[in-house]
C-alpha cells in the first residue's frame, strides 16, 4: 500500500514538473516569460557540436556512396549489419567484368589474339576488384566506423545531456517566474493591509516568497551542475576532431594504396597488350597491313608523372642520362615487378638490385640489365639508380 502511494505521489510530481516546463516553454515562445541565456562559451560549444554532427553525417554517407555506388547493395549491407549477420559474398563490378572477359576469351579461344587479350584484361580486372574489396574493408574499419561511433555514441550522449540542461533551465526559469509572482502578490497584500485577514494574506505570501526563493536556489544549483557536465562533454569535440583527422589520414593512405595498385596493374596490362603481334585486324574494315598501335608504358608514365613522384624521379634523374652517355655500368633497384614480354627482355622482381648499362643504338626508354648469368632489356621506368 505504501509503495502504491509512493508511486502515485511520484507520478503526480512528475506530471506537475512536466506541466510547469510546458507552461514555461510556451510563455517563452509567446514572449510572456523571461529566459535564462547560456553563456557565450557554452553556446559556441553547442554550435560546434551541431556543426560536427551535421558534416560528419554528410561525409560518412557520401563515403559509403563512393565505396558502394549501388544503393540496393548498401541497403542489403545495412540490413545484415542490423541483424548482426554476415552479408553473402558477391562479385563486385570489376570482378564480374573480369569474369565475363575471361569466359569470352576462352570461348573465342586462348590461342587467338583477341581471346588472349580478353583473358589478360579479365585477370587484371579481377585484381582490381580484389584491390577494391581491400579499399572498402580498410576504409570501413579505419574511417567509417569511427565516424559512425561518434554519431551513434558520443553525440547521442551529448544530445541526452543537452536535453537535461534544457529541462533544468526550464525548471529554473519557472521557479524564477513563481518567485516574481509571489513577490508581486506580497507587495499588493502589504498595500491592502487594513484588516486581520489581510495580515494573514501577508504571512501567506511571505511564506510563499521564502519557499520560492529556496526553490530558485535549488534549481539554480542543479542548472549550474548540468551546465558543467554538458560543457565538459562538448569540450571533447576537439579531441573528436583530432581522432577523425587521424582516421582521415588512414583513409587517404588506403586510397593512395588502391590507386597505386590499379595504376601498376594497368601498366603491366598495357605492356602485355603492347607485346602482341601487330597483325591484329580492327573491326572497322581496315586493310590487313594496318597494325593496331599500342602505347608504351613510358608515354603513360609521362602523363602521370605529376602525381607519382617516385616514377617521375626515376624518369628525370640525371643519372640515367649520364649512364647512357658513358660506357660504364651502375647498380639499380627495381621499383616494381616486371614480366618480360619476350626473350630479349629480363623479368624483374620489386626491390631486387641489378646491374644496368647502355649499349649504342638502344631505345631511350630501355637499358640492358644483368642479374647473375641472366641479362636482357629492362624499362628505365621500373628502375631507381643507386649511388
Amino acid at each position: 500500500m505504501n509503495i502504491m502511494d509512493f508511486n502515485v505521489k511520484k507520478l503526480a510530481a512528475d506530471a506537475g514538473t512536466f506541466l510547469s516546463r510546458a507552461v514555461q516553454f510556451t510563455e517563452e515562445k509567446l514572449g510572456q516569460a523571461e529566459k535564462t541565456e547560456l553563456d557565450a562559451h557554452l553556446e559556441n560549444l553547442l554550435s560546434k557540436a551541431e556543426c560536427t554532427k551535421l558534416w560528419t553525417e554528410k561525409i560518412m554517407k557520401q563515403t559509403e556512396v563512393l565505396l558502394q555506388p549501388n544503393p540496393n547493395a548498401r541497403i542489403e549491407e545495412f540490413v545484415y549489419e542490423k541483424l548482426d549477420r554476415k552479408a553473402p559474398s558477391r562479385m563486385n563490378n570489376p570482378e564480374l567484368l573480369g569474369q565475363y572477359m575471361i569466359d569470352a576469351g576462352n570461348e573465342f579461344g586462348p590461342g587467338t589474339a583477341y581471346g588472349n587479350a580478353l583473358i589478360k584484361c579479365g585477370e587484371t580486372q579481377k585484381r582490381i576488384g580484389t584491390a577494391d574489396r581491400e579499399l572498402i574493408q580498410t576504409s570501413a574499419i579505419n574511417f567509417l566506423t569511427p565516424l559512425r561511433n561518434f554519431i551513434e555514441g558520443d553525440y547521442k550522449t551529448i544530445t541526452k545531456e543537452r536535453k537535461l540542461l534544457q529541462n533544468k533551465r526550464l525548471d529554473l526559469d519557472a521557479a524564477k517566474t513563481r518567485l516574481k509572482k509571489a513577490k508581486v502578490a506580497e507587495a499588493r497584500a502589504a498595500q491592502l493591509n487594513t484588516s486581520q485577514p489581510e495580515e494573514n494574506n501577508i504571512m501567506i505570501w511571505a511564506e510563499e516568497v521564502t519557499k520560492s526563493e529556496q526553490e530558485v536556489r535549488i534549481t539554480q544549483s542543479e542548472f549550474d551542475r548540468q551546465a558543467e557536465i554538458t560543457r565538459l562533454l562538448l569540450e571533447g569535440i576537439s579531441s573528436t576532431h583530432a581522432h577523425h583527422l587521424r582516421c582521415l589520414n588512414d583513409f587517404v593512405e588506403a586510397q593512395m594504396t588502391y590507386y597505386a595498385q590499379c595504376y601498376q596493374y594497368m601498366l603491366d596490362l598495357q605492356k602485355q597488350l603492347g607485346s602482341f603481334p601487330s597483325t591484329f585486324l580492327s573491326n572497322n574494315n581496315q586493310s590487313s597491313s594496318t597494325p593496331v598501335q599500342s602505347v608504351s608504358p613510358p608515354s603513360v608514365l609521362a602523363s602521370a608523372s605529376a602525381s607519382l613522384p617516385s616514377v617521375t624521379n626515376s624518369i628525370v634523374t640525371s643519372g640515367i642520362s649520364e649512364l647512357k652517355s658513358s660506357s660504364g655500368s651502375r647498380k639499380a633497384r627495381v621499383l616494381y615487378d616486371y614480366d618480360a614480354a619476350n626473350s630479349s627482355e629480363l623479368s624483374l622482381l620489386a626491390d631486387e638490385v641489378i646491374t644496368v648499362y647502355s649499349i649504342p643504338g638502344m631505345d631511350s626508354d630501355w637499358l640492358m640489365g644483368e642479374r647473375g648469368n641472366q641479362k636482357g632489356k629492362v624499362p628505365i621506368t621500373y628502375l631507381e639508380l643507386l649511388n
